[in-house]
């Protein structure tokens, strides 16, 4: 049993403090409202905030590595030092290719997650698949080559491989297409939460999709159809559909400062905080990979394709709590949307919060909002 204390926590969406919690076998047992007096077992933090750690719903990659090409080497490197940003657990992210790639690529990943938990690292709790099943008229970076219809036969393959079917914890797909819809379904009753996301959707049809299951909609404006005073389209069905949790890239390119606003002051505790982060995160400019595509990072910008177009991003978590504390926005708000709202989206109540029977996944934040130390079911996993 171990006691951590801080002047200030982050508890139950606001700040408390001076407060202890005490960890015992890698959960939150107890929060208090007083300090209890210096021992061995007890860490007193002099200064900063003690938060819940962050969850990121979609890494593609970071520190040079795409997830999708990575060995099990690469994946514990990567996961180590999302730990320095303040990220817990997270969702590694395959984009569209080939159907053999991304099955062999999901059976790997289910046994590289097994073997990481016994690492210091961020945990992983699964991978998002990011297609194949999207819309050629928003594809984005996708390789268009590699779209596919969501046919029942292909759904098939991946809910019937146990293997697969235990990695994957979440699907972007777009739900117009044909079988779109009974796909989000199929999906939902295998636990897969499922996303909106690279499509073209009316807002009629996004609702559609929410009645089946679907839960998310992926990095908000996008590679979708946006908002209309007729056709509220994809983004209209984000923001005013209690259902939806709206994942939000905030680096301040993909969605601009104002936008950024508008979103929280709108859907407010359904904004999930996402990287959408490649393999240029972390990273010097230069070039990179997200999958099949040849990406390049250059000084000042955002990560491109050769013609131009966004891809991924090299945002990481803790940046995008700076970008987003530093408009104005509340602290205790901004973490609650980068921890307790993805929690919440993938139904882990033990995750994204501290409260007792919660695991004691925390981050420290210095006065200037950098991450100190970073706690990984009780266990240090950074310390600057």
């Amino acid at each position: 049993m171990a006691t951590i204390s801080a002047p200030r926590v982050l508890v139950g969406g606001r700040l408390v403090g001076p407060a202890a919690l005490v960890v015992e076998n890698g959960r939150v047992t107890r929060v208090e409202d007083s300090v209890p007096p210096a021992g061995p077992d007890h860490l007193a933090l002099p200064d900063g905030i003690l938060t819940p750690g962050l969850i990121d719903l979609q890494v593609n990659g970071a520190f040079g590595a795409d997830f999708v090409a990575a060995g099990p080497d690469e994946w514990c490197t990567v996961a180590g030092r999302l730990a320095s940003t303040g990220v817990t657990s997270f969702l590694p992210t395959f984009i569209t290719g080939a159907m053999d790639t991304l099955v062999a690529a999901l059976t790997r990943a289910h046994t590289t997650r097994a073997a990481l938990v016994r690492e210091p690292v961020a945990r992983v709790l699964g991978v998002h698949l990011e297609g194949p099943f999207l819309a050629a008229a928003k594809v984005g970076t996708h390789p268009e080559e590699h779209l596919r219809e969501p046919k029942p036969e292909l759904v098939d393959r991946l809910l019937d491989d146990d293997a697969v079917r235990d990695v994957l914890a979440l699907v972007t797909l777009a739900p117009e297409l044909p079988g779109g819809v009974e796909a989000v379904r199929r999906f939902a009753e295998a636990g897969i939460r499922v996303s909106i996301g690279h499509s073209d959707a009316t807002a009629a049809q996004v609702a559609e999709a929410a009645d089946a299951g679907a839960t998310l909609v992926t990095h908000l404006f996008n590679a979708m159809r946006g908002l209309g005073h007729r056709e509220p389209g994809v983004v209209g069905a984000a923001l005013t559909d209690p259902r939806l949790t709206a994942g939000l890239i905030a680096d301040l390119h993909h969605v601009v400062p104002a936008v950024c606003s508008l979103v929280l002051r709108i859907a407010g505790t359904r904004t999930a905080l996402v990287t959408d982060a490649m393999a240029a995160a972390g990273m010097p400019p230069g070039r990179y990979r997200l999958g099949d595509v040849d990406v390049t990072l250059a000084e000042g910008d955002v990560p491109r394709n050769p013609d131009g177009t966004i891809a991924g991003s090299a945002l990481t978590m803790d940046q995008a709590v700076r970008n987003l504390t530093a408009l104005g926005h509340d602290f205790a708000e901004v973490v609650s949307c980068g921890a307790t709202v993805p929690a919440n989206a993938l139904g882990r109540e033990d995750l994204g919060r501290i409260a007792p029977g919660a695991l004691a996944d925390l981050v420290w934040w210095d006065g200037e909002l950098n991450v100190r130390r970073t706690w990984v079911a009780g266990e240090t996993v950074y310390a600057a």
